[in-house]
């Protein structure tokens, strides 16, 4: 995309390994993909691809979705930020300590017989992933969970937990975290796309906007046309993870 060229983006919700819909979702967008499936053949003018995080775990396909999407970002088709699911498959690849949970464990049996070689390209490409992107001069902001006013344009260990994780109040009955909606207390300039908790819309609230509309549950993988605020959609084949 020349400089010159207006900033336009094609900013996809949580994935988690619904690959099916992903690549319905790119080609009502506009993208051709190769007789595989796997590599994004054709990109529509001008438009660059760009992901909130969350690509694997709980859906079908887990691996199909994570070599469509590395090989966009490595042809420079597609940009992404890094997700809590992310960052945890790959902390489990390196060998680390943490819990099988949340459907990590689907993601692990569906690499079983990865060679070592694609688990080691899954621990760089998740490792160099940033956990907040600005784009457009400024005035486009994409993260996983939500960010808050004061730390665009900042870096640190809090900011990158916030950008991941956002900031939990607790737990409900079910063991799920109580979040923050920062959103409703949002009053940037820049427009900020996120996804990581689940809504059945998307809408804008306070220059904010998140595209996770649960495709994994059953309900929606949402897109948003950026400049031009379009909500895009494709519904679910089924439900893949019970909520």
């Amino acid at each position: 995309m020349s400089n010159t060229a207006p900033a336009q983006f094609d900013i996809i919700g949580d994935v988690h390994g619904c690959l099916d819909e992903l690549i319905a979702l790119l080609k009502k967008l506009g993208y051709s993909l190769d007789e595989e499936k796997a590599v994004i053949s054709k990109v529509p003018h001008n438009r660059t691809l760009v992901f909130v995080g969350d690509l694997v775990d709980r859906g079908p396909d887990s691996p199909g979705v994570l070599r469509l999407v590395m090989d966009a970002v490595l042809h420079g088709k597609a940009l992404s930020v890094c997700g809590n699911h992310d960052d945890k498959l790959k902390r489990k690849l390196q060998g680390k300590d943490v819990q099988i949970t949340h459907g990590l464990d689907t993601t692990l049996e569906q690499l079983r017989d990865a060679s070592p070689q694609f688990r080691g390209q899954i621990i760089s490409f998740i490792d160099q992933l940033p956990y907040y992107l600005v784009l457009d001069q400024g005035r486009l902001v994409i993260c996983h969970a939500g960010i808050q006013k004061k730390y665009i344009g900042q870096q640190s260990p809090k900011i990158k937990a916030f950008c991941l994780y956002g900031r939990s109040l607790g737990t409900d009955e079910k063991g799920y975290p109580i979040r923050y909606d920062w959103a409703q207390d949002y009053d940037g300039q820049a427009l900020v796309v996120y996804g990581h908790t689940v809504i059945k819309d998307s809408g804008f609230i306070n220059n904010t906007i998140n595209l996770d509309t649960g495709c994994v549950f059953g309900g929606q993988l949402t897109a948003l046309r950026y400049p031009e605020r379009e909500i895009v959609s494709v519904p679910a084949n089924q439900l893949y993870y019970p909520n």
